[in-house]
């Protein structure tokens, strides 16, 4: 099953919407196939694990990060293709948390005789597809948080300016992560001060990521990079419903550029309702945001309570005075929030990565 982690783990990025799943197939106590799912239309990790096996899985025991699938979708169904492989025994990290296959596709191999075995690492296939099980059990987006802060605990300098806190390296990996989500959000400030393209280069990215901007008084500029190129990769600008009418000219040259705009109810201190603004997105088929800052949106959802992933890049650089990372809180340390566990630690070339996820 570690294999089958292993072996699923190689289609982050590339498999969205559908989940990461590996597939290795025992006979005889001798791997006789492996298989993963590369991506969206592509042969599931079942499927390929068949094919790579061959009459050779006849009898034998098939390991699978997650429950085969019992529906015809742009694929056929995977429990059939074990069934006719003539497998005797099913191994299954976890199952299927999309109701259309929920305990379906375990209930149809045992039903044909086979031995199944369900909960094998079941804890760790879950986390490798954290953005799956969420939107699936919850109908609301993935929401992770990334920021980057001197030594000192700053996001910008006090004008505002934060390029470039972090090295090339830390960079670079910011670009792979954004490629593994569906969009890629900051709020209005981060666009005047910086007027960033928001997209994943520097390596192959099999997707670019929507580009979302939180503009609650669409003040987002014309000439900016994100409009600029809204032709090229699909932009969201988001305001809300009382702004939207007083600036219905300039959202209408908004649209006429390629980018969508979206109006949505106002929070108390007259924001977009951010809250509001994951339940449009999980209409619209989005699984997963990583916000990008500032200061002010980071400062929004750490106190919503919403953030289920956080990405913390800390350099050596420090500045003695700037911008705090969440904007908005101040509390005594007997009231001080956590509720985050730490779950990786890494280093770029001296910058370093903290990993944090929600507390269960």
């Amino acid at each position: 099953m570690r294999l089958a982690l292993q072996l699923a783990e190689l289609g982050r990025g590339f498999t969205r919407p559908n989940p990461m799943v590996g597939s290795v197939i025992v006979r005889n106590g001798r791997i006789v196939g492996v298989g993963y799912h590369k991506m969206a239309g592509l042969p599931h990790a079942e499927r390929v694990a068949l094919a790579d096996s061959g009459e050779r899985a006849r009898g034998g025991t098939i390991y699978v990060t997650l429950e085969p699938c019992v529906h015809y979708g742009r694929t056929p169904p995977c429990a059939d293709a074990i069934i006719e492989a003539g497998l005797k025994r099913a191994v299954i990290a976890t199952l299927d948390p999309n109701p259309i296959v929920h305990g379906k596709g375990v209930k149809k191999l045992r039903d044909a005789g086979l031995d199944v075995t369900v909960g094998v690492l079941e804890q760790e296939a879950i986390e490798l597809n954290e953005v799956f099980f969420k939107f699936m059990r919850t109908h609301k987006p993935f929401v992770a948080l990334k920021l980057a802060m001197t030594l000192d605990g700053f996001i910008a300098d006090s004008t505002g300016k934060s390029k470039w806190i972090s090295n090339n390296a830390s960079r670079r990996y910011v670009h792979k992560l954004r490629g593994e989500f569906d969009v890629i959000a900051v709020g209005v400030g981060t666009v005047i001060a910086d007027d960033p393209m928001l997209n994943a280069r520097d390596f192959y990215s099999p997707f670019q990521p929507h580009r979302l901007i939180l503009d609650s008084s669409l003040r987002i500029p014309e000439d900016s990079k994100v409009v600029a190129t809204a032709y090229e990769i699909p932009t969201i600008v988001v305001t809300t419903k009382s702004t939207i009418r007083p600036m219905r000219e300039k959202a209408e040259r908004l649209r006429k550029s390629g980018v969508t705009v979206w109006a949505v109810d106002s929070d108390e201190n007259g924001l977009v309702d951010i809250e509001k603004l994951l339940e449009h997105a999980a209409g619209e088929n989005i699984q997963s945001i990583l916000f990008e800052g500032g200061s002010r949106v980071a400062g929004r959802l750490i106190r919503l309570g919403i953030i289920d992933k956080l990405y913390i890049f800390s350099s050596n650089r420090i500045l003695g005075d700037g911008i705090a990372p969440f904007g908005g809180i101040k509390r005594a340390m007997d009231d001080a929030m956590d509720g985050f566990v730490l779950k990786h630690i890494e280093e770029f070339d001296g910058d370093v990565l903290k990993v944090y996820s929600k507390g269960g």
